[in-house]
């Protein structure tokens, strides 16, 4: 019981970290191939990754109708999110601010879950999002005034907001009785067949093996593909929509403060004092003003072992 509720209690603050390493594997593997190539390349990986653990772990396969569940939620989770994300940051939208734009998800995802799915969204849960929001805008406001991006980048980070956005809310309602690991499986395999559709398609597949590439693609497969998916599906399961979308709001900061790590990038006061609001409304999201979502909408089951 104890390490279960210590489990509770790491699991979101080790989402978030994970999470936001996406941004910077991204920034990483970037120079070395085209985006919707380097997507490809790596679900490809995914999909020789998982396929032996979900044989091993002797699971339930989906049957046709879950199959197409799983499908749409990859489309969702790991095609548009995903591959917005990836081409703004190709396009010159800096990592930190292609986690701002996602970052407005929690607005989103409780206006959506307010009107369709049950969950009433309380008064001060609307102050903690709003708060959140906020706080997002400080800890990027210098990189908003002088990112130099196209259109295209931009209107590819809205996609993305509007691909997570409708994942998560499809996936907590369309998948409690899939198990991660062979739901995962048809995911990530029907995501590379539509990533390597476009690649073909849109780009020219020029890939430059460098360490920093092999590097990049290592990580966002084991880590970010099976580990931190994993634990996304654990965190939506076990709590209300709009709670978990508020994590979102620690992202775009802990991106930022990753990025001043690693690549040395300006993190000055004001970013500070909005990653500590940012903080503050997803403390009031999740524990200051918590609405039970009609029981009718939610999925009872827990992740499969």
């Amino acid at each position: 019981m104890r390490l279960t509720k210590l489990a509770i209690a790491v699991a979101p603050i080790l989402f978030v970290l994970l999470w936001s390493t996406g941004f910077i594997g991204a920034r990483y593997g970037l120079p070395y191939i085209e985006p919707m190539t380097f997507l490809a390349v790596r679900m490809s990986f995914v999909v020789l990754a998982m396929l032996p653990i979900a044989l091993m772990s002797g699971a339930r396969w989906p049957n046709a109708v879950e199959s197409g569940h799983s499908l749409a939620i990859g489309i969702l989770v790991h095609g548009i999110y995903l591959g917005g994300v990836f081409i703004a940051i190709s396009q010159g939208v800096p990592a930190g601010i292609s986690a701002l734009i996602p970052g407005l998800q929690p607005i989103l995802t409780s206006t959506i879950a307010n009107r369709f799915m049950g969950e009433k969204v309380t008064s001060m849960q609307w102050l903690g999002l709003l708060l959140g929001l906020g706080g997002v805008a400080l800890v990027l406001h210098d990189r908003q005034m002088v990112a130099e991006a196209s259109v295209f980048g931009w209107a590819a980070s809205v996609i993305s907001l509007i691909g997570i956005t409708l994942g998560t809310l499809y996936q907590k309602r369309h998948s409690s009785n899939i198990d991660w690991r062979t739901g995962n499986v048809v995911q990530y395999l029907g995501v590379a067949v539509f990533f390597w559709i476009i690649s073909f398609v849109f780009e020219d597949r020029v890939i430059h093996w460098t360490g920093e590439l092999v590097f990049a693609i290592a990580w966002l497969v084991l880590v970010l593909s099976i580990a931190t998916v994993a634990l996304m599906y654990w965190l939506i399961r076990r709590s209300p929509a709009t709670g978990f979308a508020s994590l979102f709001y620690l992202v775009p900061a802990t991106t930022a403060l990753l990025a001043f790590v690693l690549f040395g990038e300006k993190l000055d006061a004001v970013s500070i004092v909005g990653m500590l609001i940012c903080a503050a409304g997803v403390l009031i999201v999740n524990r200051g003003g918590r609405a039970k979502p009609a029981a009718s909408n939610v999925a009872a089951s827990t992740l499969k072992d």
